[in-house]
């Protein structure tokens, strides 16, 4: 997940509501803020890995404002996206991820302080009581993720390192011990993300959200059976060494998803990103590859129910 996003939504209890916005631009740059149209359908259905539903973000072609998580999950819906994950990063959207879950049979969730967080809650001494909260969240139904957690040495220098490792070590645990899966972001960090892992063991499912490796990297995740889910990064004309691992490794260990509204597939790069552009993703992921869409979308929905579980097999316990 980017981090070019602001408060001021209504409560986060009110699954209606968004709990962050987006910023229209950085530096003064305006981004185009319509949403792309929608591609063709998937034959084969799959699933939205990591996606930021709770965020704000486009309007529509009448000038209508963001899509809220139901209007996100229609339009995926109709182009064979059959459901997603909803992941938080912090305390508030976490809830919301685990409340929404609990409503929304398209929706499983995912938890997490995430790394970037977690500095300034160490100084202000809150992080255990966080990790604690976490703990809490990740035994209600349909949570079937701890994440995004990790480590991200791009945004947060040497001063905040040792907060994230030590967040990071507390949802390795969390995730153990509620037998959840592991959802990692590993920014400019491969080598310690790896060495923690090993050192402390990992979850026996952990993905690498938005893979943002090369080669060497895909190898240790097939030597270790981790998981490698691949963004709309993977079609940006400068990623070929996210192109050579998504060649490299082995099939089983592929998975698809967003980061919406963040790091939208090409063609349509710099608008918001939503669920339903899976399909642009997918389709150059299977040209990369060399494989039948369809083939591929089969395989990654196999997969992602592996580590999930199906998206079924937990009724929702709200009505809403």
């Amino acid at each position: 997940m980017s981090d070019d996003t602001a408060g001021g939504a209504t409560p986060a209890g009110d699954p209606a509501t968004h709990v962050r916005h987006r910023s229209s631009g950085a530096d003064g740059q305006k981004r185009d803020l319509t949403y792309p149209a929608p591609p063709q359908p998937l034959v084969v259905p799959v699933y939205d890995n990591h996606t930021h539903l709770e965020i704000a973000d486009g309007v529509g072609d009448d000038g209508d404002g963001p899509l809220d998580y139901r209007e996100h999950l229609d339009r995926a819906s109709a182009v064979g996206v059959r459901g997603v994950v909803q992941v938080g990063t912090d305390l508030e959207t976490s809830r919301w991820s685990a409340e929404i879950a609990s409503r929304e049979p398209r929706v499983l969730a995912a938890v997490a302080i995430h790394p970037n967080e977690a500095p300034a809650l160490a100084a202000a001494g809150t992080l255990d009581d966080a990790l604690a909260e976490l703990d809490e969240l990740a035994a209600r139904p349909r949570v079937r993720a701890v994440g995004e957690t990790g480590l991200d040495f791009f945004r947060t220098g040497d001063d905040g390192r040792a907060a994230q490792l030590e967040a990071f070590r507390g949802h390795i645990e969390i995730a153990k011990r509620h037998g959840l899966a592991l959802q990692i972001h590993d920014r400019d960090a491969h080598d310690d993300v790896v060495d923690l892992l090993l050192e402390v063991g990992a979850p026996e499912r952990t993905v690498f959200h938005c893979f943002s490796g090369g080669p060497e990297l895909a190898s240790i995740l097939a030597e270790n059976g981790w998981y490698a889910s691949f963004a709309g990064t993977v079609t940006f004309k400068n990623a070929q060494p996210l192109r050579d691992a998504l060649v490299q490794l082995p099939r089983n260990l592929i998975m698809v998803e967003t980061d919406a509204p963040y790091l939208t597939p090409v063609p349509y790069r710099g608008r918001p990103n939503a669920p339903y552009l899976i399909p642009f993703t997918l389709r150059s992921m299977a040209e990369t590859i060399g494989t039948d869409v369809s083939m591929l979308a089969a395989q990654i929905s196999s997969t992602t129910e592996l580590v999930y579980g199906t998206w079924d097999s937990e009724p929702v316990t709200v009505e809403g």
